[in-house]
C-alpha cells in the first residue's frame, strides 16, 4: 500500500488525462499481439511500433482483438490510444496500474478494469496485476502489465477451426476474457484452503508462534484479495443491466455465469476468512491452556512443600521450649511428617487428577 501510494505522488497537480505510468515496470520489452477473425477464417500476428501505425480497423463481419503486454509504455499506449480514438481518461487509467475493478462507458465502447492474481506459497503473498479491456463494436483492446498466460486458453479457442467463438461477436470475446480471468482465482483460493489445512493439522498437533505468523500472513492475503475482488461483482452486475446495450442478450446469459463464479468465490474466500480467524482463536486457546497447566503445575509444587515449611517454620520458632527439639530423633520425625504430608497431598491431588496434562 505504502508502494502505491509512493507512486501516486507522481501525478500531483497534473492535469485529467495526462499520461504517465503509475506503477512497477513488469517487463523490459513491450509485446502487441493481433488475432482478426471471423467464422471460417483467422489470422494471428505480432506487430511493433512501426507497423502498429499502419493496422486498419475491422471491418463489418470481422473481429478483432488486440492485446498489449507492457502496460507502462506510454508511447505505444498513446499510439493505440490515437488509432482506436480513445479518450484521454481512458489512456490515462490503462496507464494507472493501482486501480480497482470498474466499468466506464465512453460513447461507443466500454472501458473496464479487472485484475489477475498469483500466489507465492513460500511467502503466504498475494500479487497482482492489472488487466485493461476496451469493448468495441467490432474490437476488442486488453492491456496487461506483463505475459501471464491468463488469456492462453482464449487464444487456444480462437486457434481452433469452426470454434463457436469465432462466430460470436466482440462482446462475447469480451465475456470469455472475463471469464478466464475469474476462473483462475479458484485456482490461488484452492492453493489457499490447501496451505490452510496444513496449518490446521499442525496447529493440532503442536501449536508454536511461527505458525500463528503463517495464520495471520495468510490471512492478510485473503483480505487482500477479497478487498480486490469484491468490486468486480459490482463490475459484472454493471454490465449485467446492459445499459451501454454492448452486448448481445445472448451473451448476458454468459455473463450472468461470471456473475454466479464471483459470487461463490467470494462467499468461498469468507469461509476462509472464518476458517482462519477460527484457527488463530485455537491457538490463543492452546496457548492460554497450556499457561493454566503451567500454572497449576507451580500451584501443585508449591502446595506440596507447603506442609514442610510449616513444619520447619514451627520447630524454627525463636522459643526455649519446643516439644520435641532436644529429642534425638526429633529431626527424623520431622522429616518423616513433612513426607507423609506432602505423599498424602500429592494422592489427594492426583485422585482429583490435578496431576494430569490434561
Amino acid at each position: 500500500m505504502k508502494k502505491s501510494n509512493r507512486h501516486r505522488s507522481k501525478k500531483i497537480g497534473m492535469a485529467p488525462g495526462s499520461l504517465v505510468h503509475v506503477g512497477e515496470v513488469k517487463t523490459a520489452q513491450p509485446a502487441v499481439s493481433i488475432f482478426g477473425f471471423a467464422k471460417d477464417q483467422l489470422s494471428e500476428r505480432t506487430l511493433s511500433t512501426e507497423t502498429l501505425a499502419s493496422l486498419a480497423l475491422p471491418d463489418a463481419g470481422e473481429k478483432l482483438w488486440l492485446n498489449v503486454h507492457g502496460a507502462h509504455d506510454v508511447a505505444l499506449i498513446r499510439q493505440i490510444g490515437q488509432l482506436f480514438h480513445l479518450h484521454p481518461l481512458v489512456m490515462e487509467d490503462i496507464l494507472n496500474t493501482d486501480q480497482r475493478a470498474k466499468v466506464d462507458q465512453y460513447g461507443d465502447y466500454l472501458y473496464i478494469v479487472t485484475r489477475c492474481f498469483h500466489y507465492d506459497a513460500k511467502k503466504m503473498e498475494i500479487g497482482s496485476e492489472q488487466i485493461s479491456l476496451v469493448l468495441g463494436k467490432h474490437y476488442v483492446l486488453s492491456f496487461q502489465e506483463r505475459a501471464t498466460g491468463s488469456f492462453d486458453p482464449v487464444r487456444e479457442r480462437l486457434r481452433t477451426e469452426h470454434a463457436a467463438i469465432r462466430e460470436q461477436g466482440a462482446d462475447y470475446l469480451a465475456y470469455a476474457l472475463l471469464d478466464v480471468v475469474v476462473d483462475r482465482y479458484f485456482g490461488i483460493l484452492e492453493q489457499m484452503n490447501d496451505a490452510a489445512e496444513n496449518l490446521e493439522d499442525l496447529l493440532l498437533r503442536k501449536p508454536n508462534a511461527a505458525l500463528l505468523t503463517q495464520i495471520h500472513l495468510l490471512k492478510r492475503a485473503s483480505m487482500e484479495l477479497r478487498r480486490a475482488v469484491w468490486p468486480l461483482r459490482e463490475v459484472i452486475n454493471s454490465l449485467l443491466r446492459n445499459e451501454s446495450a454492448m452486448f448481445s442478450p445472448s451473451t448476458v446469459l454468459y455473463l450472468r455465469d461470471v456473475y454466479d463464479h464471483t459470487v461463490h468465490f467470494i462467499e468461498s474466500l469468507e469461509a476462509l476468512r472464518d476458517l482462519l480467524g477460527g484457527m488463530m482463536d485455537i491457538y490463543l486457546s492452546s496457548v492460554s491452556n497450556r499457561v493454566n497447566m503451567e500454572v497449576r503445575a507451580l500451584t501443585v509444587v508449591t502446595m506440596l512443600f507447603m506442609p514442610a515449611t510449616l513444619i520447619s517454620g514451627i520447630f524454627g520458632m525463636n522459643f526455649e521450649h519446643i516439644p520435641w527439639l532436644a529429642d534425638l530423633d526429633g529431626f527424623w520425625f520431622a522429616l518423616a511428617l513433612m513426607a507423609s504430608i506432602a505423599s498424602l497431598m500429592g494422592l489427594i491431588f492426583w485422585r482429583r487428577q490435578w496431576l494430569s496434562r490434561g
